[in-house]
């Protein structure tokens, strides 16, 4: 696989679209896009990196992806069609797992969360905030994610 850093930002992205809006099915956004679409995460102000195409992303499963600095990200694509990306190394074990975690919702409009695999804490997608444990030292990092 190939990556690529972009800096052009015309793209819809996920950056403004609240955490638990209740809309349908986000069909528009990843029919919309074309059978070719690319998942891209920002790894800086205007620098959009190449993950993977939308279609290899299952829904309720993540891939890691390296980023420039040589830390990870995990990407998610939710039932609903929105793609997330969160830092990979779960901050309770520092394992770069998260990934690897199964997705869920807080349920009534709560926001989605992927759960750890090694120790099961819940961290919202939209957020990085622990959902088991509020000290802001166990958030991870969130990244703006967009569809080309």
């Amino acid at each position: 696989m190939t990556t690529e850093i972009e800096t052009n930002a015309e793209i819809e992205t996920n950056a403004d679209t609240p955490a638990n809006a209740d809309t349908a099915p986000d069909t528009e956004s990843v029919a919309g896009v074309g059978a070719g679409a690319t998942v891209q995460i920002e790894v800086a102000a205007g620098e959009w990196l190449t993950v993977c195409g939308l279609a290899e992303l299952t829904p309720g499963r993540g891939v890691a992806a390296l980023l420039p600095d040589g830390s990870q990200a995990a990407v998610f694509r939710d039932r609903r069609g929105r793609v997330h990306a969160i830092g990979n190394r779960d901050p309770f074990t520092g394992a770069q797992v998260l990934s690897r975690g199964l997705m869920g919702g807080a349920g009534n409009g709560g926001p989605p969360f992927v759960a750890s695999p090694l120790l099961k804490q819940r961290f919202d997608l939209t957020t990085g905030a622990c959902l088991d444990d509020p000290d802001p030292a166990r958030a991870v990092p969130v990244y703006p994610t967009r569809r080309r």
